[in-house]
């Protein structure tokens, strides 16, 4: 019998107001980057759009990079990915956090990580930065997944698994950058099904018909 998932902690206003000016600042941010430029665009512009001054700007992103880069969604996948019961496997409760943190967005926080992903793939710089936290999101995928299954990170099977995750990630992401009109989040789901079905090659082709 599955043991019932804890309920996800209350946010408490304090940290329901610094989402909301991160968010606000992603907002106006991507909104100056589409009608100047992201090189033209500079944090001064962002921080006045957002009615803050340069300086509080800084204690939510370090570099105006990071503006794009960052994000609370890791945040709220490992939580939920903790939460899910110990018998799942580790892409089964991948699949569920996942599932549960992109139901947990706003229409609007959606609509931004949907604009900061097309400038990861625009923006040479941003892609290149992109590359690392790719790097680094493996590394957590590693440890979650090891911990689950009562491993260490470092093993290959464990690192093997967490590196295909994050190219199915980026597979995603060049497929959606291809395809506008695609639901990213959809298409996630749709990979990690791949995925938790075996990967089985027969059903590739007919998975985007």
């Amino acid at each position: 019998m599955s043991a019932e998932r804890p309920e996800p902690a209350k946010m408490g206003l304090r940290e329901k107001k610094k989402l909301r000016t991160r968010l606000t600042l992603q907002q106006q941010g991507l909104r100056l980057f589409r009608e100047q430029g992201y090189a033209a665009t500079t944090i001064e512009q962002i921080a006045e759009a957002s009615d803050i001054s340069p300086s509080t700007f800084f204690r939510y992103f370090p570099t105006k990079e990071a503006l794009v880069l960052e994000d609370d969604d890791d945040r709220i996948m490992i939580d939920s990915f903790l939460r899910q019961p110990a018998e799942l496997s580790p892409i089964r409760a991948l699949r569920l956090a996942i599932q549960e943190g992109f139901g947990s967005m706003s229409p609007e926080a959606k609509e931004s990580l949907s604009g900061r992903m097309g400038l990861m793939m625009t923006v040479p710089e941003l892609r290149a930065a992109s590359l690392i936290q790719m790097n680094e999101m493996l590394i957590m995928i590693a440890k979650l997944s090891a911990n689950r299954l009562g491993r260490s990170g470092e093993d290959f099977d464990v690192m093997l698994f967490a590196g295909s995750i994050v190219g199915a990630m980026m597979a995603v992401q060049l497929y959606c950058a291809d395809h506008p009109e695609a639901d990213f989040f959809a298409v996630v789901d749709e990979a990690l099904a791949l995925y938790e079905a075996g990967l089985p090659l027969g059903v590739l082709g007919q998975a985007r018909e």
